[in-house]
């Protein structure tokens, strides 16, 4: 049984339970009535009183750090089983909820230890895609995304002794995945707690305030949930008014959290940008030979053909009626991974296709340098100009695409060596127009981050396009995993969005997140849909990094406040 501030009972029933707090550590609960000095429940023995925080040294119960270590376990795996490829959306606050039992009331260097446990069992298994590039890459890009979570569990443990604790530790995971995102190498922000929500009534608050608004969500309704459930444990079982009070409060607690998760549905109605004109679409996945292995790129010619085959085979079904006439047809990132500005067959099976389906084509390819360098870039190609605008893939997969540091870590890690050129991002915003309609572009890696598409709809981007290359990853559950970015990202921009792989999975999304076709992996694919272009653009994407960053001053803010207070009371004790 878990106990909170229940009264210890005397006689030979005290040896079995714990006292958690003295009355000292205990403070009537924000918004709850203080007990009065002429209360005649005041005196009586077993009086509970509401605690508003948790302070140092809480238990819960005798076997303390028992609980604290299911909790933290089962944090992971339910955040684990919130995200693609499972989806059970629900346990995204259940995590954090759990999260939160596990840390708060312990000392800091526990909690951070406890947080680590939490993280690792999450990412581990989260990244195991990542064993394509080797198992100690796997491994160490897992331990380097759980260290993230030590200071967020130490702050947590501090804010917990703060009133309104709920909310400062909802704004801490906020911090946490800004940080994420960020560094080191341009940062990782794969498992984002928004990122198990993209077609639930979570994210429609990434419409307010892009992914960190739906984090804060998801983490504040876990933490409401947690705070009803210790004040129901709490209610004494006597009757009388503190019962009622204790299960008042929890109601309370569950209100909040329903009326979070119904703030959901109705925010993207809040700013919603105009619809303007129908555009119809084809997609070209052509697929790759030896899916799944390192070796996609030693079948350049035959992953070239295959796409322009597919783009034929799309002009041919138009031609039978099978699907209408597209006003422009997208290809995947590394569509060619042979430069068609320098190798002359490659220009002429991109240029035949074009002519053939008689649309422009936006073409994913590598562009190589002198120095032996590239850009992995997307390629407007028109049937009669050839190629036009592109945009420069901005953020790119360390030891993927580049390998950081090349003369060090190839000394170490001789396979690195197969990354035999390095790529170079790009700088500008993908927004390009493509037959009258200005595509907001992003490339495969750049979806999971904030900036590149918010940029691209600022520009005028009206429908979302992701080009990517997942031939490594099929059936790993990486592809259902950018998915639901995307899906996120049509949410927070109000605007279709469009996947285009190499090998699947290929998706068109709607702008309420849900999906409304996706291919197979592993399989030539090609479709046409017809996807109504927005203009304008959604709160979040006007407002940008600035919810963001408020709600990771709070939490940060919420620390400091926490150290000051705690400092003030030992010096004062």
């Amino acid at each position: 049984m878990l106990t909170t501030s229940t009264p210890v009972p005397s006689g030979k029933r005290a040896a079995h339970v714990v006292a958690e707090n003295t009355e000292k550590d205990i403070a009537p609960a924000s918004g709850g009535p203080a007990p009065r000095a002429d209360d005649p429940d005041r005196a009586r023995p077993g009086r509970w009183r509401w605690p508003t925080t948790i302070p140092a040294g809480h238990r819960w119960g005798r076997y303390d750090l028992l609980w604290r270590l299911a909790a933290a376990v089962g944090s992971g795996l339910a955040q684990l089983l919130a995200l693609p490829p499972y989806g059970w959306w629900w346990l995204g606050p259940v995590s954090a909820a759990l999260f939160a039992f596990a840390v708060v009331g312990t000392r800091p260097r526990r909690a951070a230890w406890l947080g680590l446990l939490a993280a690792a069992t999450l990412m581990v298994p989260l990244v195991s895609w990542q064993d394509v590039f080797g198992v100690d890459v796997w491994l160490a890009i897992a331990a380097a995304e759980s260290v993230y979570f030590l200071p967020m569990a130490m702050g947590l443990t501090l804010v917990a002794r703060l009133p309104l604790w709920p909310v400062w530790t909802a704004a801490l995971w906020v911090a946490q995945e800004a940080v994420r995102a960020r560094w080191p190498l341009g940062g990782f922000p794969w498992g984002k707690l928004a990122f198990a929500q993209p077609d639930t009534p979570f994210v429609g608050y990434a419409a307010l305030g892009s992914s960190p608004l739906v984090t804060f969500a998801v983490a504040l309704t876990g933490a409401l949930l947690l705070w009803s459930v210790l004040r129901a444990a709490a209610a004494p079982r006597d009757g009388g008014p503190g019962r009622a009070r204790a299960l008042a409060a929890a109601a309370v607690g569950l209100a909040a959290s329903a009326a979070i998760v119904a703030g959901g549905t109705l925010a993207p109605a809040i700013g919603r940008p105009a619809e303007a004109e129908t555009v119809t679409v084809g997609l070209v996945q052509g697929d790759v030979p030896n899916v799944g292995e390192m070796t996609v790129t030693g079948e350049r010619m035959q992953v070239l053909r295959n796409h322009a085959d597919g783009v034929h085979d799309l002009a041919d079904a138009v031609e039978a009626g099978e699907y209408p006439q597209p006003d422009m047809v997208l290809l995947p990132e590394n569509a060619t991974d042979i430069d068609p500005y320098r190798d002359p067959e490659a220009e002429r099976l991109i240029s035949e296709a074009a002519a053939d389906v008689g649309v422009p084509l936006l073409w994913g390819m590598s562009r190589f340098n002198d120095d032996g360098t590239r850009y992995v870039q997307s390629v407007v190609w028109d049937p009669e100009t050839g190629p036009g605008e592109r945009y420069v893939k901005r953020f790119l997969v360390p030891f993927g695409e580049y390998v950081p540091y090349r003369d060090f870590f190839v000394r170490f890690v001789a396979r690195l060596e197969q990354v035999s050129s390095d790529a170079i991002p790009g700088t500008e915003p993908g927004a390009l127009d493509v037959a009258g309609t200005t595509l907001a572009v992003g490339i495969c890696f750049d979806v999971a981050f904030d900036q590149p598409v918010r940029e691209a709809v600022a520009e005028g981007g009206q429908i979302i396009v992701i080009p990517t290359n997942n031939a490594n990853y099929n059936f790993t559950g990486q592809s259902n995993q950018q998915l639901a970015i995307t899906q996120l990202r049509a949410v927070e921009h109000g605007r279709p969005a469009v996947v285009v792989s190499t090998s699947g999975i290929s998706a068109v999304v709607n702008p309420d997140g849900t999906t409304s076709y996706t291919s197979p992996e592993a399989e030539p694919d090609i479709h046409v849909a017809e996807l109504t272009a927005v203009s304008g653009t959604t709160v979040a994407t006007k407002l940008g990094v600035v919810p963001e960053a408020v709600l990771s001053a709070l939490g940060l803010g919420a620390v400091v406040a926490a150290v000051i207070v705690g400092r003030r009371a030992r010096g004062g004790a």
